[in-house]
């Protein structure tokens, strides 16, 4: 079946060039584009396309705004085009937590020559959205939880021992590490996040879960020390692993090849932690299109650490969680919502200095 996209932008450019991307590929076919949401509301309704390519910054209305009052009357999937700046990343943050798939980077020089170097990822990404499960967006937090009120199923102690988490994540997987990193006291240990997302990203994405999240958030930095209580976000384009240092943890960023086509690879992340911290690791791999992740939560699992799966009726694409199960690499599938107590529940079980939540 080809996936009939409808392209939004205000900029001929843009579209042009994204329609020309989409068109070369035998699975997928432009069929509108619209310069603004209020065209593009007449061409939803006339043509019925399977996935919108949605541009944030738009006259008439928001893209924010329209959004919104799509998936309320609406729901379809959306892949988001923003610019790599501060604003466009927060712009394009806000709406992956309103409902949209996905993020496309749109360059903000030589725009056609850059979209055209990123055709395969972007043309991934309306793959993943066309058979994504929609999820029903929900209000965000407007501030960090109180630090008295663990969730629900938090045990009152917990006892670690230079306990590290990993967690790799692709499409939908803003929100999914959001509602982890929600479910956890400050003190949990060092958590360090692969997420596929784009240079100029991370950052935004980073700073809005340190505001909304118990834990201290925030994109990594090589060398530094891997402290508990912190949770360590990959930067864009940079690989992120984990190395000792003594009785230290330590981060380390590199910008070797691509692996699985992804630069920052969950791989990457999760080798690192197999073969440094083994049985005193935890992996957890959340929702997300292709591969990328289940050989090394295969070699995690090998060195003795606890592995963790988002089930299939939680995840937006069951695809990465879908190839560890099948590799034999998940000790056990949760829904989404279940996570960060099953976290804790392991990391009780842990022998160590105590934790108090």
């Amino acid at each position: 079946m080809t996936i009939q996209v409808l392209v939004i932008d205000d900029s001929a450019l843009i579209r042009s060039v994204l329609s020309e991307v989409i068109n070369r590929e035998r699975d997928m076919k432009v069929i509108g584009v619209a310069v603004d949401p209020l065209q593009a509301r007449d061409k939803i309704k006339a043509l019925n396309p399977d996935v919108l390519t949605l541009d944030v910054e738009m006259p008439r209305m928001d893209g924010l705004d329209f959004l919104e009052r799509l998936m309320r009357l609406r729901p379809m999937p959306v892949v988001m085009v923003s610019a790599l700046t501060e604003h466009g990343s927060e712009v394009a943050l806000r709406a992956l937590e309103l409902g949209a798939v996905d993020i496309v980077a749109k360059p903000r020089l030589d725009i056609r020559r850059g979209i055209e170097e990123y055709a395969q990822e972007i043309t991934d990404k309306i793959r993943a959205a066309a058979c994504a499960r929609l999820r029903i967006p929900r209000s965000a937090p407007t501030s960090a939880p109180t630090q008295g009120s663990p969730p629900p199923t938090a045990r009152k102690m917990l006892r670690t021992s230079e306990r590290v988490v990993v967690i790799g994540a692709s499409t939908g997987g803003t929100e999914a590490i959001k509602e982890v990193l929600l479910g956890l006291p400050p003190d949990t240990p060092t958590i360090l996040i692969t997420q596929h997302m784009p240079a100029g990203f991370t950052k935004p994405f980073a700073d809005r879960l340190d505001r909304l999240c118990r834990l201290r958030v925030q994109e990594a930095v090589h060398g530094e020390r891997a402290m508990p209580g912190h949770a360590y976000i990959a930067p864009g384009d940079s690989h992120l692993f984990l190395r000792r240092s003594g009785a230290d943890y330590l981060l380390g960023l590199n910008q070797e090849a691509p692996v699985n086509r992804h630069r920052p690879s969950v791989d990457v992340l999760f080798r690192s932690a197999a073969q440094e911290a083994g049985g005193n690791a935890i992996g957890v791999i959340l929702t997300g299109m292709g591969k990328d992740g289940a050989a090394g939560m295969l070699e995690l699992k090998q060195s003795g650490a606890h592995t963790i799966g988002q089930d299939e009726a939680t995840c937006v694409v069951y695809g990465m969680p879908r190839e560890a199960f099948m590799l034999g690499a998940v000790d056990e599938q949760a829904p989404l919502q279940e996570i960060s107590s099953k976290l804790l529940h392991h990391l009780s079980r842990s022998g160590g200095r105590q934790l108090r939540v």
